[in-house]
């Protein structure tokens, strides 16, 4: 009897040691799969999360690269949509007749026109007869007045030869840079009517300034043509601006 209760306990405490080693491996099993899922979760997470393959995404810097280019050469090729240069205001163009530039100013300013800044040709004509054509030119640079009459001596003469009042133009004659003037001589009244006519081989041409006292700036000495006669019955005319009308008189 004793033994048979002795084998009956060993077999329970058999028993019971392999339930409890079967329950260990049990635990053991679970908490090994546990943690390997466990483990596994974060990666398929991470993998979930990742974001697409650089080589599927199109490269920043040479996104950049091309628009920049692209941009480049459609401001070269002068694309109306391109953006304006920058400008810094200051004139490029390096003109000096602008209104405003002192350089530009004084080029226009007129002057009085003078045996300098003019030249002065004397000529016979066929009509009217015994008359002489003055031609005055601008010279200059600027715009000068032709004031009044010119005021003439021939030879030694003491006297300035006598402008016709009836000649007087509208307005002072302005000549720009090249343009002319003309002015008629006669060179004698009606015959017989004062002193015999003199030959004269010089003519001094002055110039009027504002003023039509007196004569400004550097005359001019002309050499007249052959068998000049004139007498104090002549006359000289006013500038003109046509030689039709200079010769009218």
């Amino acid at each position: 009897m004793r033994s048979n209760r002795i084998r009956t306990t060993a077999l329970a405490a058999t028993a019971l040691l392999a339930a409890l080693s079967l329950t260990a491996c049990s635990s053991d099993n679970g908490s090994g799969e546990s943690a390997k899922a466990e483990a596994a979760a974060p990666a398929a997470r991470t993998t979930a999360k990742e974001s697409p393959s650089p080589a599927a995404q199109p490269d920043k810097d040479a996104t950049d690269t091309a628009t920049d280019a692209d941009a480049h050469a459609s401001s070269a090729q002068g694309n109306p949509t391109a953006p304006p240069a920058e400008s810094d205001g200051k004139n490029t163009t390096g003109t000096t007749n602008r209104a405003g530039s002192g350089s530009g100013t004084t080029s226009r300013t007129p002057v009085t026109c003078d045996g300098k800044n003019t030249r002065t040709a004397v000529s016979t004509v066929s009509r009217p007869i015994n008359h002489l054509l003055l031609t005055l030119t601008n010279t200059g640079s600027r715009p000068c007045y032709a004031y009044y009459a010119p005021k003439l001596r021939f030879d030694d003469a003491q006297a300035v030869f006598p402008v016709l009042d009836a000649s007087r133009p509208q307005a002072v004659v302005t000549l720009q840079p090249g343009e002319s003037a003309y002015a008629a001589i006669g060179l004698t009244g009606e015959p017989g009517a004062g002193p015999a006519p003199r030959k004269a081989t010089r003519l001094q041409v002055n110039f009027s300034g504002r003023s039509p006292e007196g004569s400004t700036g550097t005359p001019t000495e002309l050499t007249l043509p052959s068998r000049t006669y004139w007498d104090d019955n002549g006359f000289v005319t006013y500038w003109q601006t046509e030689m039709a009308d200079a010769l009218t008189y």
